[in-house]
């Protein structure tokens, strides 16, 4: 499936010379901006390819999410709010279409100018641009909102500030960044920024976390009901602002859109069949066979849709933390690979009817090729062979055992593995030289069921080899400030990648997001390789360089064993009321942010 994607990369030389060109030659405004050549969309599009322009306005969407929340400030620090506000409750400069691998659109503004090199971007804003209390959206609440988030807001939003020279406003409705860094991405970056009302918070404190100060955007759903950490509620403005804009055409369908919290996340399926819940999203195939045989379902009020999709398959699973000695030496870590029995858990979780995660970026255009790294790979690789982790060249594979309880080959090579790291097993306990226990606490959040099952099994095979690992489930505000922290040793991890990586790559696995508090780099990655590599997708000109230093950095990523990966996802598993619809025509990223429920719609 995943094949197709890219099919535009296999052109010419003199096609990629044109591309290139055309790229280079953005000497006038645009209504969009690609990564790489032009965007797919004509200045007179209708709506994206995904989205139906004629979907009716009404209807209700209820999910159900595991755990609590704190805030609903998504954009600071402090607290926990749900996730979706993020995206909810403010609108960017530019919109990301979701049919193109790095493509965006003009939404709060209506042109983007940007030189040959990409080191400035400008912006004209839409007149029209409102935010949800009616005021205008203005040059000033754009430039004060890139330096508050910048300064003040969520650590996600610090890569991006500083590699802003400068901010000025260049007209009624223009604004110019300019850049101190060489990156070609950050001309599609600077659009994709929350934009908040300046005025809202003069006089307060941006950092504050709670209920009292909701923050105002410009987008088309307002909170308009809530119980802390029991629901959220938020009600599609009937005078938003953006309705005719082609990029928001066939988007925002829903009245309303609710989310409801439980604690046990066990108990969102249970709500579902309830009939609490009209919409869920299932991970696991053996439940989704099993348990989606209630009622609603046999009488056709319910129905069950599979979504395909082209996207990487990111890593999910358990990461160890590097920061810690115990989880420093390579050879600890595959140990602890090879002593996580897959092919068993795979069984008696799913009935073996889930595939393994084989890379970063595997099933995907992006992800690393079987055996030795040849041709553009092996080049861009090259000169951090000092610095590379065993196996990167020749190719790694996570190992695979017999599927058995007690696999005995798998023991012995994490025996083995743990005799060269200077560990053996000393009165049925494994130890260092000096007899110190090697032992590690294991961080879950409560409700976490599937994971906490999952290491249950896991620790009865590192008992069998001397280990007993601390096991500590905490709620979700203890286990957020945890992992800010980097205060584990092993926890879950879960890393959604896309078919455009860039600067996120950074904060994911460079090394200065390594010991950044708040950061993604979990497993505190700090190699030579890793930030070269990242910086070469960044700078490259051409989609064939940039397709080589993403497969180079699934390499160098994936045999540095970070991460003990479980199940890839490569299809969605969806049950949903049966008025609940989405148009025929799928994005390439499939079930992603900006699909579910932006595009969908009520119908009768």
């Amino acid at each position: 499936m995943a094949t197709h994607i890219f099919q535009k990369l296999r052109i010419s030389s003199a096609g990629l010379a044109l591309l290139a060109s055309a790229s280079l030659a953005q000497a006038e405004p645009m209504h969009g901006i690609a990564m790489y050549g032009l965007p797919d969309l004509p200045q007179d599009f209708v709506s994206l390819p995904y989205a139906n322009p004629d979907a009716p306005k009404g209807g209700k969407i209820v999910t159900g999410e595991g755990g609590t929340f704190d805030s609903l400030n998504p954009f600071i620090q402090k607290g926990t709010s749900p996730w979706q506000l993020r995206y909810m409750l403010a609108e960017s400069l530019m919109g990301r279409a979701y049919s193109e691998p790095f493509t965006l659109y003009c939404l709060l503004c209506e042109t983007i100018d940007t030189d040959k090199d990409r080191t400035w971007a400008e912006f004209t804003l839409r007149p029209e641009a409102r935010f949800s209390d009616g005021s205008p959206v203005t040059v000033e609440d754009v430039i004060w909102s890139y330096e508050k988030l910048g300064t003040e807001g969520h650590g996600r939003y610090v890569s991006l500030w500083n590699q802003i020279e400068s901010i000025e406003k260049t007209g009624d409705r223009s604004v110019k960044f300019t850049f101190n860094t060489d990156n070609r991405e950050l001309a599609l970056l600077v659009g994709m920024r929350p934009i908040l009302k300046k005025a809202q918070w003069e006089g307060k404190d941006f950092t504050k976390s709670g209920f009292d100060q909701i923050p105002i955007g410009s987008a088309p759903y307002q909170i308009t009901d809530f119980d802390p950490g029991t629901f959220v509620e938020l009600t599609r403005n009937p005078d938003y602002w953006g309705k005719d804009v082609p990029f928001m055409r066939g988007q925002a369908n829903l009245d309303t859109i609710r989310w409801e919290f439980f604690a046990d996340s066990s108990l969102v399926i249970e709500a579902f069949k309830a009939g609490e819940l009209n919409f869920n999203r299932e991970f696991n195939v053996q439940t989704w066979d099993d348990q989606y045989d209630f009622p609603a379902i046999e009488r056709g009020d319910v129905v069950k849709s599979i979504i395909p999709h082209e996207r990487p398959s990111g890593m999910t699973g358990f990461v160890m933390n590097t920061r810690l000695p115990q989880f420093s030496d390579w050879r600890v870590r595959q140990a602890l690979i090879e002593a996580f029995n897959f092919e068993y858990i795979n069984e008696v979780q799913t009935g073996s009817k889930q595939e393994r995660i084989t890379s970063y970026y595997s099933n995907s255009v992006l992800g690393m090729r079987p055996g030795p790294a040849e041709g553009r790979v092996a080049e861009l690789l090259a000169p951090y062979a000092d610095d590379l982790p065993p196996d990167t060249l020749e190719g790694y594979t996570f190992p695979v055992t017999s599927g058995s309880l007690n696999d005995r080959k798998s023991t012995r090579r994490a025996l083995a593995l743990f005799e060269q790291a200077g560990y053996t097993i000393q009165d049925g306990v494994m130890k260092d030289a000096a007899g110190e226990p090697f032992t590690f606490e294991i961080l879950l959040q409560t409700g976490d069921d599937e994971n906490q099952s999952i290491i249950d099994t896991y620790t009865q095979s590192l008992i069998q080899i001397g280990i007993t690992p601390k096991i500590t489930v905490v709620d979700r505000p203890q286990y957020r400030e945890r992992s800010d922290t980097f205060d584990f040793g092993v926890t879950t991890f879960r890393r959604g990648l896309s078919l455009s990586p860039g600067n996120e790559q950074k904060a994911y696995w460079g090394s200065e997001a390594a010991n950044t508090e708040g950061s993604r780099n979990l497993m505190g990655v700090q190699s030579a390789a890793v930030d070269g590599l990242i910086d070469t997708m960044l700078s490259s000109e051409s989609k064939e360089d940039f397709i080589a230093a993403t497969r180079a950095l699934d390499r160098v990523l994936t045999a540095g064993r970070y991460v003990i990966p479980v199940y890839q996802w490569n299809i969605s598993r969806m049950a949903h009321a049966k008025e609940l619809t989405y148009p025929e025509t799928l994005p390439i990223y499939g079930d992603w942010i900006g699909w579910q429920p932006d595009v969908w719609y009520w119908e009768e």
